[in-house]
């Protein structure tokens, strides 16, 4: 939720066992946001399908402002409420647009104190809104440090226990590595776009892919490129065995609006 478009967006801050106990009372803390926000919804296809598999849900501001200019007004003291807005803003403006498919929505684990307490407002949501939670599917944002990866992996194992789908970001860059995906084996892993831009010409990206491609198929885990812009992105995927796809090439976000894929990106 908190991308703009293709950047990678988001406040950098440590996770660690004491911001866990000090943040445990903001979950009694009814103060609402003191800005407002809104959504993108950017195509995720199933390109062997020929089908939108699921929208990302991009943080906006409340005219279509960058997600820059949102994430400058989060800070230590309102990145609880700022988390929670998000999911069921997003979830709310998903439902009011009729989406039927899956909905992605990037979660800050900073702002998750305890999973089974923190999750309330996301029940509540689905529950108000009559959006399935097996249609949800959680997604680390980008930005954070992550000392403590156990902390990580029991948010992850415990959103499962609940009903959710999971998905590791940016896998390849920053804490998304293989320590993380020996931890925790997620529903989907999402390939971080530095590896997929210009893969075609590039033998390093391409050996490194089908590496992550074949690993992902033993641990039985999907695997999703991320920030596609060319037809020959799109084909070598492909043909390595990708068939979840988002970027630029099938759609870009749309505010408020459910974005729409060219259909002339297709499979011929």
């Amino acid at each position: 939720m908190l991308k703009s478009g293709m950047s990678k967006l988001g406040p950098t801050t440590t996770l660690h066992s004491a911001n866990v106990q000090h943040g445990c009372g903001q979950c009694r803390d009814d103060t609402a946001l003191d800005f407002a926000i809104e959504f993108a919804y950017q195509p995720i296809v199933d390109l062997t399908q020929r089908q939108i598999y699921a929208y990302e849900a991009l943080v906006r501001g409340p005219q279509g402002q960058s997600a820059a200019s949102v994430l400058a007004q989060v800070s230590e003291h309102n990145r609880y409420r700022f988390d929670q807005t998000c999911r069921v803003r997003a979830i709310q403006t998903a439902a009011s647009l009729g989406m039927q498919q899956r909905l992605s929505i990037n979660f800050m684990p900073n702002a998750v104190y305890r999973p089974e307490a923190c999750i309330r407002s996301t029940f509540a949501a689905a529950n108000e809104y009559h959006f399935p939670i097996e249609r949800i599917i959680f997604e680390v944002t980008e930005g954070e440090i992550i000392d403590d990866r156990a902390h990580l992996v029991n948010i992850f194992e415990k959103y499962r226990e609940f009903g959710f789908r999971t998905a590791i970001d940016d896998f390849g860059a920053g804490y998304a590595g293989l320590n993380l995906l020996a931890d925790y084996q997620p529903d989907i892993v999402k390939i971080d776009m530095g590896l997929v831009r210009d893969i075609d010409r590039s033998p390093a990206k391409q050996a490194i892919v089908r590496g992550v491609v074949g690993m992902c198929a033993e641990l039985n885990v999907r695997v999703l490129a991320e920030g596609i812009e060319t037809m020959a992105e799109r084909d070598f995927l492909h043909h390595c065995g990708i068939d979840l796809m988002q970027g630029y090439l099938f759609g870009k976000p749309a505010f408020k609006a459910l974005g729409q894929v060219d259909p002339g990106t297709w499979l011929p």
